[in-house]
Formats: C-alpha cells, structure tokens, sequence
C-alpha cells in the first residue's frame, strides 16, 4: 500500500480592483493588433471606479514615450513609438552570438 499524500487546499488570492483594471488595460496593449499600430484604445467600464481608473491612468501618465489623448466618451488613446532596432529584445541565441564575438583590437 502507498502511503496517503496530503493534499493541501488552494489558496485563493483576490485581485484588487486596481489590479484587475491595470490587467484589462495590459492586455488591451499588449494585444497584437495594438503592437501592430503602436496604440490602444482603452475604455472605461461602467463598473470602474473612479478612484481606481485615475490610478491605472496616473501609471500610464508616468511611462516615458507614452502620449494620451482623452476621448469625449471616456476613453483613452494610447499611443508609443514603435521600439528601433537598436531598443529590440534580443533572443537567447543572438546574445550568445554576440559573446562569441572575438573583439577587434
């Protein structure tokens, strides 16, 4: 016989509401279509409070190359730069090809 294993119960861990709203918007950026035209719109539902949106969009105000365009029917467009060559994420392999590299002096 095998020994009986304890099984310990999940923890559930509630999201703040400023938490689920800065979820919601993430997602809306990091959309592929969002990345594609470098901008997103997000809109405000009607069960956001509004201390929570003035502290997603207080976080957003402080990112750097982020401009916003308040909209008339509550919405924000968000709009960035698409990132150059130079600010690109390299991939593992091109990293461990660039440590390869014999420096030229």
């Amino acid at each position: 016989m095998s020994k009986a294993q304890k099984v310990k119960p999940a923890v559930r861990v509630e999201m703040s509401a400023v938490q689920r709203l800065g979820l919601r918007v993430s997602s809306m950026i990091n959309s592929p279509r969002a990345q594609e035209r470098c901008s997103a719109l997000i809109h405000r539902m009607d069960a956001d409070q509004d201390a929570d949106w003035e502290e997603v969009m207080s976080q957003i105000s402080e990112t750097d190359g982020v401009s916003m365009v308040f909209q008339d029917d509550g919405g924000v467009l968000l709009e960035w730069e698409a990132p150059s060559e130079e600010d690109r994420i390299l991939e593992k392999r091109e990293v461990d090809l660039v440590e390869e590299e014999l420096a030229p002096f």
